[in-house]
């Protein structure tokens, strides 16, 4: 009895991978029959300052010239050390 199991597993795993085999081909012609346009633009992405990928680029801020206490501070340190 145990032949017959055999033959059944072995004729599932070949069942199995024909259906694999199938639906990889058929993915490789759904990728290739999509259009592809090659711009720069469709292939640039953007991260918020959220770190979220988006489409779209983002809107530019205004740097601030203000520095922090501790900035002016640790910049005094550096030009003594020179």
């Amino acid at each position: 009895m145990s032949k017959n199991q055999n033959a059944f597993i072995k004729k599932q795993k070949a069942e199995l991978k024909k259906r694999k085999q199938k639906e990889k081909l058929e993915k490789k012609l759904a990728r290739k029959e999509q259009p592809k346009s090659g711009d720069l633009e469709d292939m640039m992405a953007y991260v918020d300052r959220f770190g979220n990928i988006t489409e779209t680029p983002p809107e530019e801020e205004i740097p601030s010239t203000n520095k922090s206490k501790n900035q002016k501070f640790n910049n005094k340190q550096h030009s003594n050390k020179e």
